[in-house]
């Protein structure tokens, strides 16, 4: 009678240990379910805001441009009927941002390659230039950059660096110059860009965006930007002189750097 007594209490306890594990393990996801609710919801307001300043300059463009010829002053210099491509690309951008968003997982998967980065620059700067269209910007980058290769998800690290790209343009004016070079530190490599524009002092790139003095604003481009990076085990940092201009930093670990020129 004592070993059968035994023998059921050893059981349960065993199945108490089991179940208090796997409460555990439910309290784990659900956790982290939440978190993961919390950044989408998140991004979801900061698209909302977005969009919503998109829709403004859409409206004030538009009431612009209803008079004759071009627009001599405001936000709108020199639209004409066509300018309103490039919010429509914004807008179309923002959409594949919210789709992202919305299916894809908390935790993004990389699939890593080695990739050459003056395909990747190339392909960045195309995109973002058709969305500015029919403004320009002039795109000085350094040959020592484009002969890098890098182990790296190559279509995540070229839609990081358009959120880069589109930022810098965002702050600056239509022939200003943007430059794209490369930062070889001990522990890490940067892809740097920099523009002229107009370094406002905005929210930084944290969980949860508060305003900080230097550093640029927080979209929901540059949010799943900064995802992208840390799967890649980096980061983006942004930097800004109001008046003078901006710099953002993409970093990736030294280890990623498979050829340097």
């Amino acid at each position: 009678m004592d070993i059968v007594l035994a023998l059921v209490a050893t059981m349960a306890i065993l199945l108490a240990l089991r179940f208090r594990m796997s409460l555990r393990a439910a309290q784990d996801r659900s956790s982290r379910a939440e978190r993961a609710a919390a950044q989408r919801g998140r991004s979801l307001s900061l698209a909302a805001q977005e969009i919503q300043g998109i829709a403004t300059a859409m409206r004030s463009c538009r009431r612009s441009l209803e008079g004759p010829g071009r627009v001599q002053h405001g936000l709108c210099h020199g639209m004409t009927g066509r300018a309103v491509e490039g919010p429509v690309q914004q807008l179309l951008r923002l959409a594949d941002d919210l789709s992202d968003v919305a299916s894809g997982p908390s935790v993004r998967v990389i699939h890593e390659a080695p990739a050459r980065l003056g395909p990747i620059v190339d392909s960045a700067i195309a995109a973002v230039g058709a969305q500015i269209s029919p403004g320009t910007r002039y795109w000085q980058v350094d040959g020592a950059l484009r002969a890098l290769t890098v182990k790296a998800d190559r279509q995540a690290l070229e839609g990081a660096l358009a959120a880069l790209l589109r930022r810098a343009a965002s702050h600056s004016r239509d022939g200003d110059a943007i430059a794209l070079r490369w930062v070889l530190a001990s522990e890490t490599v940067a892809i740097v860009v920099e523009d002229e524009g107009d370094g406002l002092v905005v929210p930084a790139l944290s969980e949860s965006p508060v305003a900080t003095a230097g550093m640029q604003r927080l979209d929901l481009g540059l949010s799943l930007a900064r995802s992208l990076a840390a799967a890649h085990g980096g980061d983006i940092r942004l930097e800004s002189v109001p008046g003078i201009g901006a710099r953002a930093w993409l970093t990736l670990p030294r280890t990623r750097l498979l050829e340097a020129a």
